[in-house]
């Protein structure tokens, strides 16, 4: 993973080679067709594949692994269209994951915050999410706390040494990227299914508890390929950018 030295959006250029981005990208789109898991109370499904997608950002960067989650996310919604509980726009909310888990691990924590306030902001122009504010401070309040922390500690806890910091900065990206995602998917939720509010406020516990499990699985995933990828090569991660100077 290499960054350029021009400022803006070219900053997050990622030059980690396309086959393995090729590759994540196809086990996103094959991990949909794995068990679900339902969201309770909704009668929607969470696919397997979520844990996957955060990773994208964290290992390719922020726009390459947005590329990539909604690469994936469109050809797993085609070929296990079980998952796709937005129709054919559901792959923007993993894209929306990925954009934010990457952001979160190169010290940008103000645009994934904006994107959960934006998420917020939607949330209280709907009848039913007026009816259940507490949802929003909730759920999308820690969203916003993992973004700045993770946004200020992320990237160094994932250059370290230490195992166990690095599990914690890929956990804050990865529950930043979902939290974020939802915030603008659960809108959607709003307009197209309807919602009603008594399933919110049972989701109000429900939400960050599913989100962190899945954020503890791409800990699980991810610490060892950041560890063991750039050994034998392939540079992923906030570190490559320097071992890839060297």
């Amino acid at each position: 993973m290499a960054t350029s030295k021009e400022g803006g959006i070219t900053k997050y250029a990622s030059k980690t080679h396309p086959a393995v981005i090729a590759v994540w990208a196809a086990l996103i789109a094959v991990a949909g067709l794995l068990p679900s898991v339902p969201i309770i109370g909704t009668g929607a499904t969470f696919s397997i594949s979520v844990a996957l997608v955060p990773l994208a950002g964290v290992l390719f960067g922020p726009i390459t692994g947005a590329v990539c989650a909604a690469i994936g996310g469109f050809l797993g919604q085609l070929v296990a269209p079980h998952t796709a509980w937005l129709g054919l726009g559901t792959f923007l909310i993993g894209t929306i994951n990925a954009l934010v888990s990457g952001l979160v691990t190169r010290r940008n924590w103000w645009l994934p915050v904006v994107i959960t306030v934006i998420g917020m902001a939607l949330w209280f122009t709907n009848p039913i999410g007026q009816q259940v504010p507490m949802f929003a401070i909730v759920v999308y309040g820690l969203g916003i706390i993992a973004s700045i922390i993770g946004g200020i500690f992320a990237e160094g806890f994932l250059k370290g040494p230490n195992v166990f910091l690095k599990a914690v900065g890929v956990w804050l990206a990865s529950f930043s990227g979902m939290i974020a995602a939802a915030a603008i998917g659960n809108y959607m939720g709003l307009i197209v299914i309807k919602i009603p509010a008594d399933v919110w406020k049972f989701l109000i516990p429900v939400t960050p508890t599913e989100r962190t499990l899945f954020s503890i699985g791409a800990a699980i995933i991810g610490v060892p390929l950041l560890i063991g990828l750039p050994k034998i090569g392939v540079y992923v991660g906030p570190l490559a950018e320097e071992e890839e100077e060297d």
